[in-house]
């Protein structure tokens, strides 16, 4: 809760940035950090796990625009350090997933809302770089890479010279996580970040 405090405060300063009149076309890099929930299912479907940790990395883009709106293309590398662990009762053969690193590459569209402000939302491909393990250690460790789809949106304020910065919302949604030894796995993530404009 105070990581999703900070990131707020974060964005009500960038908001009270003030206004500059800048294009939203071109290419773009950044950096980006934050928050992370993850929730994973037994693969029958049993049982659920959760863990919160950070989450961090670092994108790239380029954005087409249209007058007061653009659409564009990104593509973005994060990791996290989330350890889900089922209870005790559960049966399975496997009862923890840590997730690591995240792959993101997508499409997004949006909209001024003034001339320094612009809205926009996301969607696009993603996976997700897990290790399945027991607690105990009895069982060899399973890596593998789940494929799924994010979606999100936020806001992109311009600051001075070719600096902007970001407060973004996105959902991932993974299938049969952990070499197929989980079910879905889903991700919450709240980042902030600072890129530059080209």
């Amino acid at each position: 809760m105070r990581k999703v405090l900070a990131l707020a405060a974060l964005a009500a300063g960038l908001a009270a940035a003030p206004a500059q009149a800048q294009s939203t076309g071109g290419l773009y890099v950044g950096a980006l950090g934050g928050y992370q929930g993850i929730d994973v299912e037994s693969a029958d479907g049993t049982a659920t796990a959760t863990a919160d940790s950070a989450v961090y990395g670092i994108n790239a883009g380029y954005d087409l625009s249209l007058g007061n709106a653009f659409v564009g293309v990104e593509g973005e590398l994060s990791t996290s350090d989330g350890d889900t662990q089922f209870p005790s009762t559960f049966t399975g053969a496997r009862d923890s997933l840590e997730a690591n690193g995240q792959y993101y590459v997508g499409a997004r569209a949006g909209v001024a809302l003034t001339p320094g402000i612009t809205a926009y939302g996301k969607l696009g491909y993603t996976a997700l770089d897990t290790r399945a393990f027991t607690s105990a250690g009895t069982l060899a460790e399973l890596e593998d890479n789940a494929g799924g789809l994010r979606f999100g949106g936020g806001v992109q304020v311009a600051l001075p010279g070719p600096l902007e910065g970001r407060l973004e919302y996105r959902r991932s949604r993974y299938k049969d996580a952990g070499d197929g030894s989980f079910g879905d796995a889903t991700t919450d993530q709240v980042v902030a970040g600072i890129g530059v404009r080209f």
